[in-house]
């Protein structure tokens, strides 16, 4: 409808100048979400980036990246997602950090062919983490009894309410180490030409863009304004590319629709606790 408009306005009044699209990746990257804590996921950014690369006269797709990273599977399905488009396209891809492309959001950055950050943007943490909590004592100190009924050995491994146990946490390290392997891969095949021989590059450790640039996780220090209009022309403009609207101008509800007041209660107890993972996450860059 938008191109359909855009053709009847006489040629002298629309704007000139090449047009780039502008999807934000922002926040912590996991499953689910809600109202009271978006997330960013597949379900939640399919739509714009779709969007973004439908649009025939843009030469590129410019992606701002601001993530801690998150869920390792919706990292790769959204990197998925973008290079599938791209191809489709034959779209140039943009990326360009703000705060942090770190962990799963570096994941997603690599789908970049070109990545641009400040330089006191923190970039890297190419590594996997597992957290949680232990709380063995817990429930007797409470008094109550936990009763769990299994078929199959491993059916409780890591279970919190019960002491670690040695072979729980090697069986948890071989698949973190098969995650991190198919990280490793994945920045080798996107980066490997211009990635330095340093053995800390692939430990966990993250650094700042101007590092990063040392290092050949970045491609460049600098803006998203600057470097369009360096590439496309002064009068090249940027697009930002926003979620789905519904029927009245409203964004569509998708995952989180309030309900029943049993319903807002739970999400409101589901967003707490998001968002203290979101602040374990943005914490461990010291943001």
């Amino acid at each position: 409808m938008a191109d359909f408009l855009k053709r009847l306005v006489p040629k002298r009044f629309q704007k000139k100048g090449t047009v780039i699209p502008v999807v934000r990746l922002h926040g912590p990257i996991m499953s689910g979400g809600s109202r009271f804590r978006p997330a960013l996921n597949l379900s939640s950014i399919a739509g714009q980036l779709e969007k973004a690369f439908a649009m025939k006269d843009s030469p590129a797709v410019a992606l701002s990246i601001n993530s801690p990273g998150g869920s390792p599977v919706q990292s790769r399905m959204i990197y998925d997602r973008i290079r599938a488009l791209a191809e489709e396209k034959n779209k140039r891809v943009l990326v360009f950090v703000e705060d942090v492309a770190a962990s799963g959001g570096y994941m997603i950055a690599i789908a970049g062919d070109e990545i641009i950050a400040d330089a006191t943007s923190i970039v890297g943490s190419i590594g996997v983490v597992s957290g949680g909590f232990g709380f063995p004592e817990l429930l007797k100190k409470i008094g109550v009894e936990r009763r769990v009924y299994t078929a199959g050995a491993n059916k409780v491994i890591l279970d919190p309410f019960q002491p670690e146990k040695e072979s729980d946490i090697e069986y948890l390290k071989t698949l973190q180490l098969e995650i991190h392997e198919i990280f490793i891969d994945m920045v080798k095949a996107r980066r490997g030409s211009h990635l330095a021989d340093d053995p800390t590059l692939f430990s966990g450790l993250f650094w700042t863009g101007r590092k990063g640039l040392e290092l050949g996780l970045v491609d460049r220090l600098g803006g998203m304004r600057e470097e369009i209009k360096t590439r496309y022309g002064k009068d090249a403009r940027l697009e930002l590319i926003g979620a789905p609207k519904g029927l009245f101008g409203r964004r569509a509800p998708g995952i989180g629709a309030f309900g029943s007041t049993d319903q807002i209660a739970a999400q409101a107890v589901a967003g707490l606790a998001e968002t203290l993972e979101e602040k374990a996450l943005w914490g461990r860059y010291g943001l």
